[in-house]
C-alpha cells in the first residue's frame, strides 16, 4: 500500500476527518485559469465545420456531427451515450418563385421554409397582411382565402404599440386558419438575406408552401401592391419522411445527490444553407468543452450534471421534446431540477432566470464571485424573461426551471441567422472561452447547491407562470397549450 493511502486512513481515523473539498471561490478560479489555458470549444468547432458542413438532422452531415460529438465527449474519459429517437424529417428540394402582374411576373430570389408540402404548384394573388398577426386578420377575415399572405417576418416600424412578435411558423399558421394558399416572409435583414427556418408549429408538414424573400425586394413588393395588383406563382418540390437521430449525452453523476439532474444543452443540428456554425455551432460546443473542463478538473458536484447535444431543434424541439416525453413515460421527469439552455450563446454579461424571479438573489450572489474573477467582461446581469422556441421549451412546460446566458454577441451576426452566411468565419474565439468559463462556473453552483434557486412547479403553477409571461397564445398556436379554458 501506498504510504500516501496509508497516511489517508491515519489522519480519518485519528481526526475522523476527509480531504476538505474546495470551496466556490477556488473553484471558480480552478475552472477560470482551465478554461483559459486549454479550452478547445472554438478548434472543435473550425474542424467540425470544415469536416462535416451542416449538421441538417437525419443527413449523413447531421449523423457525422452526432458521432464527432460523441467522440469528444469519450475522449476526455466521460460517460456518453446516444439518445436514439425516429421521427418525421423534412429537407429541400428545388424552388421557383415568380412575382408580378397578371400577366407577366419575373423571377424573385427565394428559399423555402422548412416542412412547407413535398410539392406545391400554386398561382395566386398577393396580399400584404402587415406584421401578420390576428390584428391583420380580423379587420378582414376573408382578405387572404384563396390567396398568398405577404408578411413581414419580424415587426414593423410604427406597428400598433403591443403588437405580439409572433415566429414565422405562428404567422404561417395564422395564414393557413385564415385561408391563405400559400405565405411569403419578408426577411428584416439587409443585403438581400435569404432566412430559412420551420414554418411549421408542430414539427409536421404544413399544408400551404412558405417561402421567405429578401428585405429589399420584399419592402419594394408591398409598395407595389398600394398602386396595382400583384400575383405570385410558387413551385417547389421537397423531400419528408420518417429520420433516425441521436441526442448525445455526456454524464458526470453527482457525489450526494445523484439522481437530480441538472441538464446543459444546446441544440447540435442546423440549418443546410451553411455550417451554422453561429446557431448554434457556438453553443453546442461551448457544452462540449464545459463537460472538458469538468472532466480535467475532476469536478464532481452535488447532483448529476448531464451534457446534452439536442437534435432537431431547427425542425420544432424534436430531441428534447423525446427526451422529456421519455423521461415522463419512465417516470424520471422529477428527477430533472434545472435545465441550463446555450443556444447562440457567447460571451455572457450574466444569466437569466427564465422567468422566475425567485431566482434572482442566486444568480447575483453567483454572479459576484464570477466578477471576483473577472469584473471587466462579466457584469452580472440577470434578466427574467421566459420565451419560447428553443430547447429549454418542453422543460419549462414541465414546469422545470432554466437559465441561460445574457449573451453579448456581435450585431452583424445575426444577419445571418439562418442563412446562408452562417459561418465559421463569424465566430469570435474569446467570447466562447468566456461563455465556457462563466456558463461552467454558474453550472457548478448550480449543481452544488444546498438548495435549488427555483423549483419545479406544478401543473397549476406551469398554467399560471405561462399565462404570466403573456405565452398562451403562442402555446395555443403551436398546439402546445394543454389546459381547458
Amino acid at each position: 500500500m501506498k504510504k500516501t493511502t496509508i497516511l489517508f486512513f491515519v489522519l480519518v481515523l485519528v481526526f475522523g476527518c476527509t480531504p476538505k473539498k474546495d470551496d466556490q471561490a477556488t473553484i471558480f478560479k480552478k475552472i477560470n485559469e482551465e478554461a483559459l489555458a486549454n479550452s478547445a470549444a472554438y478548434e472543435n468547432l473550425e474542424e467540425a465545420t470544415k469536416t462535416i458542413g451542416h449538421r441538417l438532422t437525419g443527413s449523413p452531415e447531421g449523423a457525422k456531427a452526432e458521432e464527432f460529438t460523441y467522440n469528444l465527449f469519450k475522449s476526455y474519459g466521460l460517460e456518453v451515450e446516444y439518445q436514439p429517437f425516429e421521427v418525421e424529417s423534412w429537407s429541400r428540394g428545388e424552388i421557383e418563385v415568380q412575382i408580378g402582374s397578371k400577366n407577366k411576373q419575373e423571377e424573385m430570389p427565394a428559399v423555402t421554409l422548412a416542412h412547407s408540402p413535398v410539392e406545391a404548384d400554386i398561382t395566386a394573388e398577393i396580399v400584404d397582411m402587415g406584421n401578420g398577426v390576428d390584428a391583420d386578420y380580423e379587420a378582414n377575415p376573408d382578405a387572404v382565402k384563396g390567396k398568398i399572405a405577404l408578411v413581414y417576418i419580424g415587426t414593423l416600424p410604427n406597428s400598433p404599440e403591443g403588437t405580439p412578435g409572433l415566429h414565422r411558423s405562428e404567422k404561417t399558421a395564422l395564414a393557413t386558419k385564415y385561408g391563405a394558399i400559400g405565405i411569403i416572409i419578408i426577411n428584416q435583414v439587409d443585403g438581400g438575406v435569404l432566412l430559412t427556418g420551420t414554418a411549421s408549429v408542430t414539427g409536421s408538414l404544413i399544408t400551404i408552401p412558405a417561402v421567405c424573400i429578401g428585405k429589399e425586394n420584399g419592402m419594394e413588393l408591398k409598395e407595389t401592391l398600394k398602386k396595382t395588383k400583384q400575383y405570385a406563382s410558387i413551385k417547389m418540390t421537397n423531400e419528408s419522411g420518417l429520420i433516425n437521430a441521436r441526442n448525445v449525452i455526456a454524464t458526470i453523476k453527482g457525489s450526494e445527490l445523484p439522481e437530480e439532474k441538472v441538464i446543459v444543452g444546446g441544440h447540435l443540428d442546423s440549418w443546410d444553407l451553411a455550417t451554422g456554425a453561429i446557431d448554434n455551432g457556438i453553443g453546442s460546443f461551448a457544452i462540449i468543452d464545459m463537460a472538458r473542463t469538468f472532466a480535467a478538473l475532476d469536478l464532481q458536484p452535488k447532483r448529476t450534471i448531464q451534457f446534452v447535444m439536442f437534435m432537431g431543434e431547427e425542425e420544432g424541439l424534436l430531441g428534447s421534446r423525446y427526451m422529456v416525453d421519455q423521461a415522463i413515460e419512465n417516470g424520471t421527469i422529477n428527477q430533472i431540477k434545472y435545465i441550463m439552455n446555450q443556444d447562440m450563446s457567447g460571451n455572457p454579461a450574466g444569466f437569466g432566470t427564465g422567468g422566475r424571479p425567485e431566482a434572482e438573489a442566486f444568480f447575483k450572489e453567483v454572479g459576484k464571485e464570477i466578477m471576483a474573477i473577472d469584473s471587466t467582461t462579466y457584469k452580472n446581469v440577470v434578466s427574467n424573461g421566459a420565451g419560447l422556441h428553443s430547447d429549454h421549451q418542453p422543460f419549462m412546460l414541465q414546469g422545470i426551471p432554466y437559465t441561460s446566458p445574457a449573451s453579448r454577441l456581435d450585431r452583424a451576426i445575426y444577419g445571418c441567422y439562418h442563412a446562408d452566411c452562417d459561418d465559421f468565419d463569424l465566430v469570435n474565439k474569446e467570447h466562447m472561452v468566456n461563455n465556457v468559463r462563466f456558463s461552467s462556473m454558474m453550472l457548478y453552483a448550480l449543481a452544488d447547491a444546498d438548495q435549488l434557486p427555483a423549483q419545479k412547479l406544478n401543473d397549476a403553477e406551469t398554467k399560471a407562470f405561462l399565462e404570466g409571461h403573456n405565452l398562451k397564445l403562442k402555446l395555443q398556436i403551436g398546439g402546445d397549450w394543454r389546459w381547458e379554458d
